[in-house]
């Protein structure tokens, strides 16, 4: 490192910084012995020459999350022993006993590395018709032999849209006046059609407010698309659900049931003998494909998981999974841990609504909560998020390091005014506090100045407001039409 420049040295010690970033987010995960990044159903479906690849050249790349690190082992066939593809996601395992019969039950959630980032600064789709924060959630069941599992996955709403960060709480979703959505929109439902069979889209958005235009857009594209392998499902979930009327979610539920028994689920026998082959997914999505869609899900994979027992005769005709108390606590718990685990890697923070998937109810303790976690959000995805971006990016070669280029990208100059407003709106709430708690005899006197400084403290802010977007932390390493 002689030859390097100061600046360069500097960057260099930022690079390793963001590096270790991304390895100190917890959910990776690699396996000596088992393909971690394919489905029980996928995997029953190879070939001899597949079954003797080695697992980094069998892997499905789109889980493979250090590819990028990869790239020259992958390149000498004889060192592939020494190199195992990491899984980014969640996954649990448990012993479990229902009615004296143990089974083993795992869940693995696999998170895309294409199109990968954080909340605000990844949305929507790429050209490739990769989705922002694409998860593929596999349940699966073992017992004496037989095998189950059930796929569902979650993905940003297949357009091209963004969200940056302004500062509000809230920003307002912008959809891509020019682009050509409907080329990027089949891109990614016939990757989805090839690898997965139909497709039961679950929009969980709003349909009033700013979230409107994107169920508008998604119900028109799945229309404008006429494809019998795709069916679209609205449900305004914060309305259906709202005054704390979680009970309803059956209602979507009793709407999809038909369709997932069409789908049905993957199921082998002792002998290796497929019985059924899963014959679809549901594709859930919210805004953020984290918080309400995992609830969904957890339902959803819940009624599967009800199906597979009986037939794997675990559970009795006419029991109900939900009258499983032990085995409910466990169920409940490793869905809210995945929430918890996707909602970390994408947002930031732990999920919300985790109460009602670890306990069957909404509470004031989880309102509270989710109220915590919605601050911390804010202030990572204004703050923080630029920094998190870049490390991925940088982790997954999305960007890559040029000793020969002269110009830091990480030395972005900054505006006057994203020093100067702050101060002045520090400065004057400041004043505004010291005045009130010196009131002289003239109360008069002291409103006055009280007002001129609280007036003052006040327009700083709104201004800062008005112009969030240069006051945000945002990515340095990418240019902003790849991300957006």
């Amino acid at each position: 490192m002689l030859h390097l420049t100061d600046i360069q040295l500097q960057d260099n010690k930022t690079f390793l910084a963001m590096i270790n970033h991304v390895l100190s987010v917890d959910g990776f995960y690699f396996s000596t012995t088992y393909d971690l990044t394919h489905t029980l159903q996928r995997l029953s479906n190879t070939s001899p020459e597949f079954q003797e690849m080695s697992l980094l050249e069998r892997a499905d790349q789109r889980f493979v999350w250090n590819g990028h690190l990869l790239r020259e082992l992958s390149a000498q066939p004889e060192v592939h022993r020494f190199a195992l593809p990491v899984l980014h996601g969640f996954i649990t395992m448990h012993s479990c006993s229902i009615n004296g019969k143990y089974f083993d039950w795992i869940l693995i959630s696999r998170r895309s590395c294409f199109r990968a980032g954080v909340r605000y600064y990844v949305r929507g789709i790429d050209s490739e018709g990769h989705a922002a924060n694409f998860v593929e959630t596999e349940q699966i069941v073992h017992y004496n032999g037989s095998r189950a599992s059930f796929v569902q996955t979650r993905g940003s709403i297949p357009l091209y849209w963004s969200q940056r960060p302004n500062l509000k709480y809230k920003p307002r979703p912008l959809i891509n006046k020019v682009a050509n959505h409907m080329d990027g929109f089949q891109r990614h439902f016939d990757s989805q059609v090839i690898i997965y069979g139909r497709q039961i889209i679950i929009n969980l958005v709003n349909q009033k407010g700013s979230e409107k235009p994107l169920e508008q857009a998604f119900a028109t594209m799945v229309s404008s698309l006429a494809s019998g392998m795709i069916r679209y499902i609205a449900f305004d979930f914060h309305k259906e659900c709202k005054n704390m009327r979680w009970d309803r979610l059956s209602i979507l539920v009793d709407q999809v049931a038909e369709m997932q028994d069409e789908l049905s689920y993957f199921l082998v026998d002792p002998a290796g003998k497929v019985l059924t082959n899963q014959e679809g997914v549901f594709r859930s999505n919210c805004m953020d494909c984290l918080d309400r869609t995992n609830v969904i899900q957890s339902l959803l994979a819940r009624r599967s998981l009800q199906a597979q027992l009986q037939r794997l005769g675990v559970l009795h005709v006419g029991q109900k999974l939900e009258e499983q108390d032990e085995f409910e606590k466990i169920y409940k718990n490793a869905w809210a841990d995945n929430a918890n685990a996707c909602a970390k890697q994408y947002a930031g923070t732990g999920a919300l609504k985790t109460d009602f998937t670890r306990t069957g109810k909404r509470t004031q303790l989880g309102l509270i909560m989710d109220g915590w976690n919605s601050l911390i959000r804010y202030y990572k995805n204004n703050f923080s998020d630029g920094f998190r971006q870049d490390s991925i990016d940088l982790f997954l070669g999305n960007y890559s390091v040029d000793e020969l280029d002269s110009h830091s990208p990480l030395s972005v100059p900054r505006d006057l005014k994203f020093l100067a407003l702050p101060i002045i709106m520090v400065v004057a709430f400041s004043m505004c506090i010291i005045c009130l708690l010196m009131a002289g005899d003239t109360w008069t006197e002291t409103l006055a100045y009280v007002l001129f400084w609280g007036v003052a403290s006040i327009g700083t802010f709104f201004i800062i407001l008005y112009n969030g977007k240069d006051f945000v932390d945002a990515p340095r390493l990418v240019q902003k039409e790849k991300i957006d």
